[in-house]
């Protein structure tokens, strides 16, 4: 072959190869066409999975780690269940039907000591002492045990741990025996036995934070009213007024509240007892009304259906238009509602009220003798069936054992114009009550109070006969001097606890004394009533005590709302 022949040969084959290069091979862009930023992109990705990586194998560890860790606690926990001699002696309360018998702290004495009981308790307390030792000081209704618990067979040091790590106020349920400690535990209620822990089981377990505690509830509260961090001598907070009605609940489990509790359920309980022997009907009447018939300005209003209706300020009509009805003598203990703004120590907007009525032969003294014995029983009663209670109240409140009754059992009754003569004697400016324009100030009540209690030694005491100007259209005018009434008021500590008269039972003389008070007998809300006395009526007389206030004076109490269960006032619609 010739050298033109290879050349061409030459030439032939680069063809080919040329267009496989186009057209196969892959494309490679120009240096000068690329991103000059692309370099460093590039960099900064690999550099951020690198750091991502590193995390996500931190991470991965740590988890690990953590899982491995649990697992030990679990593996442990286990173990510790395992060889927990007593995890059967405590913790959750057992689902079973047997109900244990459960003795109360009032029944403890001396006959149990050595021998097993069972008590149903609030914990007040929970310390560990050590490892192998922990105290509880439980809690009913305010009384308070000291429980102890100590490592020996079967108790192990995880019952000991969970005993003494239990939240205040929680419930539970601890049998153990009864042991005479050597020294009388001071700080127990019942401070001449301890309870040795056997048994304890969770019944209601409390939070770990509540909103006050129980212990410092038990302190009263301080005399003014300020709110705020306060502490007393000790350093140990003082719970105000405010902060214990807040929270009612707590508070009612002090020793305190529960005997003030006590006395209150007494006060009624009581009541009821001398009504019911002496012949008369428990009654309950109408608490929605459709008129505001005894003051307008004074009334709580409320929606009823399409038209207003009222709350009503006393059971007084419904009284005695079942005196009307033949009933002749009657009684109710029943919420009473006064819309009246006085933020003071002993106005409530909703008390409860023990009212009565009662039908007389003679004169409406019968029915005021009837009264005074019936308060006299009351106070009398009090004294003896709860000297107990009085005795703890007294811790807080001195004045509690210190009420003075009549030493002859009868209620010292005067004149209202001789306690004017008194406050007078006294140096008191009594012009008002003189010339029948305005009845006692608070002041002036509480000024009689105290001298009467120096010259007479009682802190119960009636005055009969008030000013007809003072008191309500139904009060039947005293026949033998029309500006006075027949009415009469009781009171406690030198403050008024309840008002009473004998009532107008003519329909034409009530009529008449309505339109002298500025009241038209036929306007909305009395037709009903006013027609009970057109059918004719006995001769009554009744009245109205205040259930809170005869507690709160009984007691010397410095605040009604003490006396309440969840108190009402202008300021106060909870709890």
């Amino acid at each position: 072959m010739n050298m033109e022949s290879i050349a061409l040969q030459i030439s032939q084959d680069r063809k080919p190869l040329s267009t496989m290069a186009d057209s196969e091979l892959p494309h490679r862009p120009k240096p000068e066409a690329q991103d000059a930023s692309a370099p460093a992109a590039e960099g900064e990705t690999k550099n951020a999975s690198k750091n991502a990586l590193k995390k996500a194998a931190k991470d991965k560890a740590k988890a690990e780690k953590a899982a491995a860790r649990v697992a030990q606690e679990k593996a442990q926990a286990a173990s510790q269940e395992a060889n927990d001699t007593a995890k059967d002696l405590y913790g959750a309360l057992p689902e079973t039907e047997d109900v244990v018998p459960s003795t109360r702290f009032s029944e403890l004495s001396e006959e149990h000591y050595e021998k097993e009981v069972t008590i149903v308790a609030r914990v007040d307390n929970a310390r560990v002492q050590s490892a192998k030792l922990a105290f509880l000081m439980l809690r009913q209704q305010g009384q308070k045990v000291q429980a102890v618990i100590a490592a020996a067979e079967p108790i192990s040091r995880q019952m000991i741990k969970y005993t003494g790590g239990l939240n205040v106020n929680s419930i539970v349920q601890v049998t153990g025996i009864v042991k005479k400690p050597e020294i009388p535990i001071s700080s127990a209620s019942i401070s001449h036995l301890e309870i040795h822990i056997r048994k304890v089981y969770m019944i209601s377990e409390a939070a770990q934070m509540l909103p006050m505690q129980v212990k410092d509830a038990e302190r009263p509260p301080p005399e003014n009213t300020e709110e705020g961090a306060q502490v007393d001598a000790e350093g140990a907070p003082i719970v105000t007024l405010k902060t214990r009605l807040d929270n009612r609940v707590l508070d009612l489990q002090t020793e305190t509240s529960q005997a003030i509790t006590w006395i209150s359920s007494g006060v009624s309980e009581l009541f009821a007892e001398y009504m019911i022997k002496s012949g008369s009907r428990w009654i309950s009447t109408p608490k929605l009304v459709g008129a505001a018939t005894e003051g307008g300005s004074g009334v709580f209003e409320v929606k009823y259906f399409k038209r207003n209706a009222y709350l009503a300020q006393s059971p007084q009509l419904y009284k005695q238009m079942c005196i009307a009805g033949d009933m002749e003598n009657v009684f109710e203990i029943a919420p009473v509602f006064r819309a009246e703004d006085s933020n003071t120590h002993r106005h409530l907007t909703e008390f409860s009220g023990l009212d009565f009525e009662k039908t007389f032969r003679g004169h409406y003294h019968e029915v005021l003798e009837f009264a005074e014995d019936l308060l006299v029983f009351i106070l009398t009663q009090l004294k003896e069936r709860y000297a107990s209670q009085i005795a703890t109240i007294q811790k807080s409140y001195p004045k509690a054992g210190d009420f003075k009754l009549p030493k002859d059992g009868k209620a010292l009754r005067m004149n209202y114009m001789d306690g004017v003569a008194l406050l007078k004697e006294a140096g008191v400016d009594v012009s008002e009550q003189e010339n029948f324009e305005n009845d006692f100030s608070t002041a002036m009540e509480k000024q009689l109070g105290q001298i009467i209690r120096e010259k007479y030694d009682t802190d119960f005491y009636v005055l009969d006969k008030f000013p007809m100007s003072v008191r309500p259209f139904y009060t039947k005018a005293d026949p033998k001097d029309k500006r006075f009434s027949n009415s009469y008021d009781f009171f406690m500590r030198g403050e008024e606890i309840m008002s009473g008269a004998q009532r107008i039972n003519d329909i034409k003389e009530l009529e008449e004394s309505m339109r002298a008070k500025g009241l038209e007998p036929n306007q909305e809300g009395f037709e009903d009533y006013l027609n009970a006395f057109r059918q004719g009526c006995a001769p009554h007389a009744g009245g109205g005590l205040g259930l809170n206030r005869i507690v709160m004076f009984f007691l010397g109490l410095p605040n009604v709302r003490l006396a309440s269960l969840f108190p009402r006032d202008p300021q106060r619609l909870r709890p």
